[in-house]
């Protein structure tokens, strides 16, 4: 018998099931459809955010536990899945960089907002007031990283590749049972297809549909992460990622023509080099009304729990939310009250709002 059944193998299934395989704990991951937004995600890290020139919630928190996880996670699996990359915010006017300065004096703020400008060296690029620089960013390779795991547990016999049937799920005394496996307790980590989810379907999730474009731009020459209205992301020999749009009513995983040419017009605002598109990917990020995770236990059944609502910061507060779970479920420890999903026990009972 398995200490947890895990479903959705996105990154926050694969971190939930870290947490527990670090606990000692044995599982069994259901890869589903649940990962595609975890797939085609840019995968950036970040605690500022950029618009606003504010942290994120727990933003300095998020920073010093995840990229910890990550760090011993690729070495446990000998890839390389962190890639430390600055950002560079695109600065539109004299106010925009006065308004970097006082940001970066600020308390919280100053670690991560670098004081010097960054002058704009690349004539591709069209950044007359220059940039400020983020520090301690970069990006997560999510697709390398899923595929590793996944290559592990599926060595190890813990990984089940197909769609888990809810109605399939026997809820007994002192255990669970899908399918000839018997469990102590399920964690669904699914992602958007929580919607689907007769057990948690009376929560508020939401969906935001993001598009990426993958193009060539020859002779640019940039190396590090540029922000503007969009983020352009190097991926080596002259290729870049560009996203991200948001599109709150559009649950269709398709890509669109309608972000191809949204991201290409805002593409074409920063860079005066030609560029070829090469590919277009599309997910839907699971969204919550208040912008916090959804975790914790069900109002009924005490072996059910979710681990979900990460939002556009899933790399960040995915391996937090999953020890916050872990502490939950293994030791009695409170979850963060912003996170637990008992703050909509209110609609337990009848469609989610």
């Amino acid at each position: 018998m398995f200490d947890y059944l895990i479903v959705g193998s996105g990154l926050a299934g694969v971190a939930m099931a870290e947490t527990l395989r670090e606990r000692g704990r044995t599982i069994c991951l259901f890869d589903d459809a649940s990962r595609k937004a975890s797939l085609v995600a840019a995968g950036l890290y970040n605690p500022v955010v950029l618009k606003r020139l504010n942290l994120t919630w727990k933003g300095e928190e998020l920073m010093d536990f995840s990229l910890p996880f990550y760090e011993k996670l690729q070495q446990r699996l000998k890839g390389h899945f962190d890639e430390k990359l600055p950002i560079l915010r695109r600065l539109a006017s004299a106010e925009e960089q006065n308004a970097w300065f006082e940001a970066a004096d600020r308390p919280g703020l100053s670690r991560f907002l670098s004081t010097r400008l960054v002058r704009n060296v690349h004539d591709g690029l069209q950044a007359p007031h220059g940039f400020g620089e983020v520090l301690e960013t970069g990006r997560l390779h999510t697709a390398r990283l899923l595929h590793a795991y996944r290559e592990e547990l599926h060595e190890k016999g813990r990984l089940r590749a197909e769609s888990f049937v809810h109605g399939a799920l026997e809820l007994n005394r002192d255990h669970l049972a899908y399918k000839g496996i018997r469990a102590r307790r399920i964690i669904f980590c699914e992602g958007f297809g929580m919607r689907g989810n007769p057990f948690f379907d009376y929560l508020p999730l939401q969906g935001s549909k993001g598009e990426l474009l993958t193009v060539r731009i020859p002779g640019l020459g940039e190396t590090r992460i540029v922000k503007s209205d969009i983020f352009l992301i190097p991926l080596g020999a002259d290729r870049y990622k560009v996203g991200a749009t948001y599109a709150r009513n559009d649950f269709d995983p398709e890509p669109t023509a309608r972000a191809r040419e949204e991201l290409t017009a805002k593409l074409r605002k920063i860079v005066n080099r030609d560029f070829e598109v090469e590919g277009q990917s599309a997910g839907i990020r699971p969204t919550v009304p208040d912008r916090r995770p959804l975790v914790g236990r069900h109002p009924e059944h005490d072996a059910l729990f979710a681990l979900n609502g990460m939002g556009s910061r899933g790399v960040l507060l995915a391996p937090y939310a999953a020890a916050c779970l872990a502490d939950f479920m293994e030791e009695g420890r409170p979850l963060p009250p912003e996170m637990d999903l008992s703050r909509y026990a209110k609609f337990y009972g009848r469609t989610a709002p």
